[in-house]
């Protein structure tokens, strides 16, 4: 017979039962002498299947060891308090099922026993909430700072935008009208040379006019390049060409640029090389690196072409001897409007490598460079000898 169940009042027995806590007593043996339906319900047991069961039953499996410390230390010290403050506490159902609980314990004596009832709180949709708030919170601060990195990149493209504006403005406006004041200056002068004796200073003076005119037609056509690249409106066309045709008319027009004393050596035995490639790129692009060569060299001085025939590729080198690219700033020449600090004084618009790069890596093709500044430059160029 259960010593405790006699003795509670049939009044007290009607409070135990009708408790929306749910109730579980326990003696100093950690024996379950009374429980209420509550409790009940939380750990999915029918009426007295636990009472006479230990206090374990109801406790996983992994808490027993550290669970009989801290009962055992709660006899000695009986006060009421709130079971395991600070630290999370699990239940077991009868299904073996861990659940998160609350648990209050009030010690008592009763006909001289000691006694804990322990009330039992299920708390499973407050953690369930509880997570859900966390997983918010931590949602948000994912998108907080994926948002603020987004901010920050597109504060930094902005700016970089802006200072590329200002840079081209710049560009632009210097490019454009040193040309433009030597076409006037040209103009103005052959007006005055009327007599027909004077004819070779007006041909000089329209000579002028005809190259810097073939120069700002030539910026343009860059700027016109960078936009449909940038658009991804270029479209290539191969064709099947000798090596030489373009070669031929890419020297004889730079020949008209050389300075005093310069001169290009022609590229050896290429006569029979043919190649299947974009026959207006390869043409922009050799005239990109040798019209560079005899810009940034000065006079009495050589430019070197040389092909090389590969497995796989087709190699051209050009090489110059001229003001070389400070090491510290070559790994920025590809760049879009770089110009290293020793050619500032030299006519360009640091638009021309970025081009020819883009081209080259479109058509499956590459272009790396070796320089020493003040001795000169190496520009190579890769091609596939098939199309990409």
């Amino acid at each position: 017979m259960n010593f405790f169940k006699e003795s509670i009042e049939d009044t007290f027995l009607i409070l135990f039962e009708g408790a929306s806590e749910g109730i579980v007593v326990v003696n100093s043996d950690q024996d379950i002498v009374a429980t209420n339906s509550s409790a009940r319900a939380i750990f999915g047991y029918e009426k007295d299947e636990l009472e006479g069961k230990k206090l374990a039953a109801l406790i996983p499996m992994e808490y027993h060891k550290a669970h009989t410390g801290h009962f055992n230390n709660f006899m000695k010290h009986q006060d009421k308090r709130q079971m395991g403050h600070g630290r999370d506490l699990f239940g077991l159902t009868k299904d073996g099922k861990k659940i998160p609980v609350e648990a209050g314990l009030n010690p008592f004596t009763l006909h001289g026993h000691s006694y804990v009832m322990a009330l039992v709180t299920d708390i499973s949709m407050r953690k369930a909430q509880e997570q859900q708030i966390l997983d918010l919170n931590s949602d948000l601060e994912t998108k907080v700072i994926e948002r603020t990195q987004q901010l920050s990149e597109a504060l930094a493209a902005e700016k970089e935008l802006n200072e590329l504006k200002t840079k081209f403005l710049s560009l632009v406006s210097h490019e454009f009208k040193t040309p433009l004041s030597g076409i006037l200056t040209s103009a103005t002068l052959a007006g005055k040379y009327t007599k027909e004796a004077q004819q070779e200073k007006r041909d000089k003076h329209l000579r002028t006019i005809r190259g810097k005119v073939k120069y700002l037609n030539s910026i343009i056509d860059d700027f016109l390049s960078i936009e449909r690249l940038q658009t991804g409106k270029v479209t290539y066309k191969y064709t099947r060409f000798h090596l030489y045709r373009v070669m031929n008319e890419v020297i004889y027009d730079a020949n008209m640029h050389l300075k005093d004393g310069q001169h290009i050596n022609y590229p050896k035995d290429i006569e029979d090389i043919e190649i299947e490639f974009d026959e207006k790129i390869m043409e922009l692009v050799l005239t990109n690196l040798i019209h560079n060569a005899i810009k940034y060299s000065g006079e009495s001085t050589a430019i070197d072409i040389v092909v090389n025939p590969l497995d796989t590729q087709l190699e051209i080198q050009v090489s110059d001897q001229g003001i070389g690219i400070p090491k510290e700033e070559q790994k920025f020449l590809f760049n879009r409007y770089f110009r290293a600090e020793n050619a500032l004084l030299t006519q360009g618009t640091g638009i021309g490598l970025n081009i020819v790069k883009s081209h080259l890596e479109n058509l499956g093709g590459a272009i790396t460079f070796s320089s020493v500044e003040g001795q000169g430059s190496t520009f190579v160029i890769q091609i596939p000898i098939q199309p990409k």
